[in-house]
């Protein structure tokens, strides 16, 4: 027995290191740091090896750890920046340890060896060469390779160093591999060895026989399934009757939901990748994702159509005030349906300003027909995997936003709007409008693929609307698709009645306000919209009834106030300033001031435009951020004045002598369109005679150089925004007379239309006095012998 000094003790919970053999340690805990850090001050580096008895208690006893174990050498030592340690230690020697201390986190104690015992028999030979080969075989059937590989067991003699080299590979426990370490007769522990290598190629041979009883059980068309059916065979054998796992709760999902065999196929194939992957890897999430998403869809639930034409027409008429065409192609749409199975090729766009009921148009169409309803806003795209979907390479990846419409709204023949549809963009991932088209056709959309489900889905049950503010950025042939109906502002009179049926009563709802104590009469609606808004539709009038609504709501809480009435007078006191001064239909009429009209993609508008004469070069100047065709409509409407300086009473070189600078009214707005030419041709006419405009006429049209008047469009808006601004006289052209019949009283009634097919006749009418003989157009001076001209009355 060699006592020795005190050296440091390295706690092992989970490997056993035995003699002449070498192992790395990754080592993080405070104990274990400090004892290698101790370790290596020592002379030869040297530090005992003891296992934990239990190794699920953290902390040092000494109770706990073996007293039999191994004197390492410590060979390498490597530090990571987390504080953890790599070690290499080769054991050296039999050890027992004595005499432990603890002096803080160091543990010490002393030791002495333990020497082998070897009282040969005449059979431990053949015990030798029998453990020997059969390690051999244990080691081909676990690892496939020849256990030469690993060391050349025929050459060692000696018993004991062969039982701690099996004793090292082989998958025992660390209270087995303690046996080993503890046992000295060198022959008792090569058979308790060899043992232990028994059981663990007993075990290798029963997976083996598992593997075969699962492969004997499959056919040809069942090679999937393999490790389910693996994992199925196990468990019969250990017994166990455990819930389902994940898999196989996919797998009964699959199985128990009513989809297409084509597509429960697919996800059958899935959930069998999903089985065979470990669940730390990203793919799983991917695929669960994918099987989840897949059987969310609605690929057989519909609901039941009412195609009651008389409860639809009572429906339209609760929820929205006129609209009379929209309304009358509904019910076209839900009367054919009703005669014919066949789908309805047409897509409904609702094209029309902000505000006009577009969007509430397509709720009462889903209600009338007892579908569910579900949105999909389309502005600002410009990736075409928003429409058809990503494709499942990443994680992150998702269905298209048609997919995920289908999937929200839960039946496979939803009404879905979508909405804002002009405002897609191309750009460098592709052309959402382009992807648009297969979506929108009903003799491709009945096979439709959406790259992330990457299986065919039939949209063709579903109920597409779509909305717009203005078709003409629309892509073409996708406008070709779609059934434009236009939708025009509304006048001051639907404004009030809409504001009296549905905005008053929904904002008292919102704000819990009771009907009986709140009131706002006509003149306070019609205050309103006249001061405090200017727009087609009635989104910013409800929003001012909300306001009037919240401001009560505080008076009720904090004043108790107990009834309020809204009337032109006091409405000051609840919106504050008046936003928007009305124009005066009848004012004092000025020269070169002509009021034109607009049509914008919010509604109709009044562009005023001035021109005026100067001294110049004859140079034309146009302000007003004008466009490319507003721009040429005012070349030709001066070309069409010059042209006619005769008939005008203006001297043939009144080019040369003047410039004229023509401007559009709020600068800041962008303006483009043909249509306000013979605007723009009054005006020049009435600076370049000095004759006053009228102030109560508007014009809209497009001219040509002969003074032609040609068609124009979006006159009903125009006509809404003269009214809207007290004008009640409008010049259009002849070809638009066939328009004004299909307008509602209210606006026929109201506006006095003077359709005209050359320019020539309304001149006199515009202008407020007659061109007259030619008049002295100078002053009699003269310089440089040029006679100045001079307009004169």
């Amino acid at each position: 027995m060699d006592n020795r000094t005190k050296i440091p003790v390295l706690p092992l919970k989970d490997i056993v290191i035995f003699p002449t053999m070498a192992a790395p340690l990754f080592l993080a805990g405070e104990i274990s740091i400090i004892s290698i850090e101790n370790a290596l001050l020592t002379k030869d580096h040297e530090i005992i090896l003891l296992a934990y008895k239990n190794a699920s208690i953290e902390k040092y006893d000494e109770e706990n750890l073996y007293e039999t174990g191994i004197l390492g050498k410590i060979i390498q030592i490597v530090k990571f920046p987390d504080g953890s340690v790599k070690a290499l230690i080769e054991g050296i020697h039999r050890v027992k340890a004595f005499e432990f201390t603890k002096k803080e986190k160091l543990i010490q104690c002393k030791y002495k060896f333990l020497h082998d015992k070897k009282q040969k028999k005449a059979e431990d030979n053949a015990l030798m060469k029998f453990t020997a080969a059969k390690f051999s075989e244990y080691i081909q059937k676990v690892t496939k390779m020849k256990a030469e590989s690993f060391i050349s067991l025929s050459e060692i003699k000696d018993a004991g160093k062969i039982a701690d080299i099996i004793a090292t590979y082989i998958s025992a426990d660390i209270a087995e591999k303690q046996k080993v370490i503890e046992e000295l007769d060198v022959y008792k522990r090569l058979e308790y060895v060899n043992k232990l290598l028994s059981k663990e190629l007993e075990l290798v041979n029963i997976e083996e026989s598992l593997q075969e009883k699962v492969k004997s059980s499959l056919g040809k068309t069942q090679k999937e399934y393999l490790l389910r059916e693996k994992l199925k065979a196990i468990k019969e054998e250990l017994g166990s009757k455990e819930g389902m796992d994940e898999s196989e709760e996919l797998r009964s999902r699959i199985e128990n939901t009513k989809i297409p065999q084509k597509v429960s196929e697919k996800l059958l194939k899935e959930a069998g990748k999903l089985e065979r992957m470990s669940f730390l890897t990203a793919e799983t999430s991917v695929i669960r994702t994918y099987i989840e998403t897949v059987l969310e869809l609605p690929w057989c639930k519909k609901t039941k159509d009412v195609l009651d034409i008389h409860e639809a027409r009572k429906i339209l008429d609760e929820d929205h005030h006129g609209l009379e065409d929209a309304k009358e192609r509904i019910l076209e749409f839900l009367a054919v349906k009703k005669l014919s199975k066949e789908p309805q090729a047409t897509i409904i766009c609702f094209a029309g300003p902000p505000g006009v009921g577009k969007t509430s148009l397509a709720r009462s169409i889903a209600r009338a027909l007892n579908r569910n309803f579900t949105q999909v806003s389309l502005g600002g795209i410009n990736d075409e995997s928003e429409i058809r979907g990503h494709r499942r390479t990443y994680v992150g990846a998702m269905p298209g936003r048609i997919i995920r419409a289908f999937q929200d709204a839960g039946t496979k023949n939803p009404v879905i709007l979508l909405d804002e549809i002009e405002k897609m963009l191309p750009s460098h991932m592709g052309d959402p409008t382009a992807a648009m088209l297969e979506v929108l056709d009903p003799a491709q959309n009945s096979h439709y693929t959406d790259h992330y489900i990457d299986m065919e889905f039939d949209l063709s049950d579903a109920f597409f609307l779509a909305t717009a503010n203005t078709v003409d950025r629309l892509y073409k042939p996708l406008k070709d698709r779609l059934e434009i109906i236009y939708l025009s502002g509304y006048t001051e009179e639907e404004k009030i009645s809409i504001a009296e049926k549905f905005l008053i009563p929904r904002q008292l709802k919102v704000n819990g306000i009771s009907k009986a104590i709140f009131e706002i009469r006509q003149s306070g609606l019609k205050s309103i919209i006249e001061s405090y808004t200017r727009e087609a539709g009635v989104r910013e009038l409800e929003r001012n009834i909300a306001k009037i609504c919240r401001k009560f709501a505080v008076e009720l809480v904090s004043e108790k106030k107990q009834k309020i009435c809204i009337d032109s007078e006091n409405l000051k006191k609840y919106l504050g300033v008046v936003k928007f001064e009305r124009e005066e239909a009848e004012k004092e009429p000025l020269i070169g001031l002509v009021h034109g009209l607009a049509w914008t993609e919010f509604g109709g508008e009044i562009l005023e435009i001035e021109a005026g004469i100067m001294p110049g070069r004859g140079n034309l100047n146009l302000t007003g951020r004008l466009g490319e065709v507003m721009q040429e409509s005012a070349k030709t409407a001066f070309s069409y004045a010059r042209s006619r300086y005769k008939e005008l009473n203006l001297p043939p070189d009144i080019q040369e002598k003047y410039d004229v600078h023509i401007h559009a009214a709020d600068g800041a707005t962008p303006k483009d369109g043909p249509s306000a030419g013979t605007a723009l041709a009054i005006s020049l006419i009435s600076v370049l005679t000095k004759r006053p405009v009228r102030a109560d006429t508007a014009m809209t049209g497009e001219i040509t150089l002969r003074g032609r008047v040609l068609p124009i469009g979006g006159l009903k808006e125009k006509s809404i925004a003269a009214l809207r601004n007290g004008i009640k006289i409008i010049i259009i052209p002849k070809g638009n007379e066939k328009d004004i019949q299909e307008f509602p009283d209210y606006i026929k009634n109201k506006i006095d239309y003077k359709p005209i097919k050359n320019l020539d006749e309304i001149i006199d009418f515009m202008l407020s006095e007659k061109i007259s003989e030619p008049k002295a157009l100078h002053n009699g001076k003269k310089k440089n012998g040029v006679v100045l001209p001079k307009y004169v009355k």
